[in-house]
Formats: C-alpha cells, sequence, structure tokens
C-alpha cells in the first residue's frame, strides 16, 4: 500500500521579538504575570510592518526543501493553510508557488482556522494515498494575526504572534511508517464566538467597520475552559479505538499551542505524562495554523521525536473546528 511519509520539516518566524513587558507599557497593568502563570507565554515574535504571511510561508518551505533535497519543480501540490491569508483573493498558495517557482504544483489554501494544519494533513495524505500523480506534497500552515489585531485589547493582542511551519509528504510504497488515519469535528455552533468579521461578502469593509474595529481578532464570548480538554481527549480516544492504540504507546502529542493548562489537563485525561505533549508557546506565543508544524519541526531538531515513533497531530480553532490525525514518523 501506497503511504504518505513526513520527508521534512521547516519553520520560519520574524525576527521582531516582542516581550511581555512590551503590554505592560502598553496596557498599563502587569500581564507579564498572568501570561507566564497561566498560558506559559514569554514572549512571541512580530512581523515588520514591510514582512507578512508570504514571507514566513516562503521561508519556511524552502527550509523544508533544503532538507529534503527536493527541487521546486519536482512538488505536485501546495496546501496553505491559514486564516491570515496574503489576500482574500487570489489564494497564498498560488502566491507561494510562484515564490519558489515550484511550476507543476497545484495549489489551493485551506481555511480551518487553527486547525488548519492538520486537516492539510489529512487532505494531503489522502492525495499520495488513492492517486499516483501526487508523489510530494508541500503543506505549510501561515500566520501572521498580528496585522489583525487590536493594540488595546488585552484578550487578543498579548497572545497571538507570527510564524510558519512547513511539511514535505511524499509519497512511499510499502513504508512502515506514514499517515494512519484522521478524525475531524466542528462544533458550528460557536462560529460567532471568535473570528475575524469583516472582510467577506457578509461585511465588507468600509469607515463604519474601521471605526468599529470589526476588522481586528475579536473574542466576542469566553470559551468554556473544559471545551478543548474534551474534545481533545474524546478525539484521541476514538482514533485510538479505531486503530487499536494505547494512548502510552504514542510518543508525541503535537497540540494547539494556545493554553499550558488545556495540554496538561488533556495528557492527564489520556494518563499520559505531560512531557509527551511538545510546547513551544514559552518564546513563540500562539501561532494559530503555524503552531502545530513549528512545534513538530522544533521536537525533530531538539531530538525529541525520531523516526519510528508514532505521533498524534490534535488541532483546535475558530468555527469551532477540530482536527486530530495519527502517523508514525
Amino acid at each position: 500500500m501506497r503511504k504518505a511519509i513526513i520527508k521534512s520539516t521547516g519553520s520560519y518566524v520574524p525576527e521582531r521579538i516582542v516581550p511581555n513587558s512590551y503590554f505592560n507599557e502598553i496596557l498599563k497593568e502587569d500581564v507579564d504575570t498572568w501570561l507566564r502563570e497561566r498560558v506559559n507565554i514569554h514572549e512571541r515574535r512580530w512581523c515588520r510592518e514591510d514582512e507578512s504571511v508570504i514571507d514566513l510561508c516562503e521561508r519556511a518551505s524552502l527550509i523544508a526543501m533544503q532538507r529534503a533535497d527536493i527541487r521546486p519543480e519536482e512538488i505536485d501540490l501546495i496546501i496553505v493553510a491559514t486564516d491570515t491569508p496574503e489576500y482574500i483573493s487570489p489564494s497564498t498558495a498560488a502566491v507561494l508557488q510562484y515564490k519558489l517557482n515550484a511550476q507543476n504544483a497545484g495549489t489551493f489554501d485551506l481555511n480551518t482556522a487553527c486547525a488548519g494544519f492538520v486537516t492539510a494533513l489529512d487532505v494531503a495524505s489522502k492525495y499520495i494515498m488513492v492517486d499516483e500523480k501526487y508523489n510530494n506534497i508541500l503543506i505549510v500552515g501561515g500566520y501572521a494575526m498580528s496585522k489583525h489585531l487590536n493594540i488595546e485589547d488585552k484578550k487578543t493582542v498579548t497572545l497571538f504572534a507570527d510564524g510558519a511551519g512547513a511539511v514535505i509528504l511524499s509519497g512511499e510504497e510499502g513504508a512502515d511508517n506514514g499517515f494512519i488515519g484522521s478524525e475531524l469535528k466542528t462544533r458550528g455552533e460557536y462560529n460567532g464566538w471568535m473570528g475575524i468579521y469583516s472582510g467577506g461578502t457578509n461585511s465588507p469593509v468600509d469607515a463604519e467597520v474601521l471605526s468599529r474595529n470589526d476588522h481586528k481578532l475579536k473574542f466576542v464570548h469566553r470559551f468554556p475552559r473544559e471545551l478543548n480538554p474534551e474534545m481533545w481527549t474524546e478525539m484521541t480516544l476514538k482514533m485510538c479505538k479505531r486503530f487499536d492504540i494505547k494512548t502510552e504507546e504514542i510518543d508525541q502529542y503535537l497540540v494547539t499551542q494556545l493554553n499550558i493548562n488545556s495540554i496538561h489537563e488533556t495528557m492527564d485525561r489520556l494518563g499520559v505524562c505531560h512531557d509527551k505533549a511538545h510546547k513551544i508557546m514559552k518564546y513563540y506565543g500562539y501561532t494559530g495554523s503555524a503552531c502545530i508544524p513549528m512545534a513538530l519541526d522544533d521536537a525533530i531538531e531538539k531530538g525529541k521525536i525520531k523516526r519510528g515513533d508514532l505521533l498524534f497531530f490534535i488541532g483546535s480553532g475558530g468555527g469551532l473546528a477540530f482536527a486530530c490525525a495519527a502517523l508514525r514518523y
């Protein structure tokens, strides 16, 4: 059977470092203590004014391509998972294809917010498994949410950051490693609780929208604290049951990096140690659709993930969209 394997990874963050102390000065209160103790964020990276999501995606992609020793013309498909695209139209993936000179690659963007990368991993794996035309697929989780932040809104401006993570998936016959399966779920009743609620056909950007800051990211309602741990646990256990896997057999859980306590609670519910969930939010903040491939790349580079390891990717984001995928690295 043809399997979809991870050939290589790459990640990139902007050079600009924004420490928590920056927000103490802007907001005139101590947010540093709360960020360190509650979500384990000490600093984050933001794009320069002349830098955008495509720059991050391009740099992460070039690293992954170099590590895989793959030429641009060998890439058959590019999927960019993002809800901070370069433009509303055309797709960010099309711009990336041009910048990489990947002339043989088809392209599309995928938006399931912060669950985007895991969803893209699922989609790309199935392309490879069922169609021999697709041998090398570049998946990129790109995020430049700093462009959509209201500097006066402490609920959002202190958490969100910029970055990109890239993975090259390749087809291999009879491989022992590779993609195993996935679980996708949406709780659409929460679609109005967090998002950027302008710029589309429902609410085009005009002077009134700008005056209300409706073109910026907003938390409209506070999400139930237990929602992510419950959904992450439920989806993981369903996957384990489907594929006859015990939770303790999973070598690393790559989980949405928004809240360290939610990750730890999920590990507790699954009966595994906290170290099995690699975390990067301390120095990179919350990078949405980029955080899981960035965490994967960081764990590989630090030797925490090795070939043959069983990995579970668990993502969640606005919508609310949830995605879980199992893969043997």
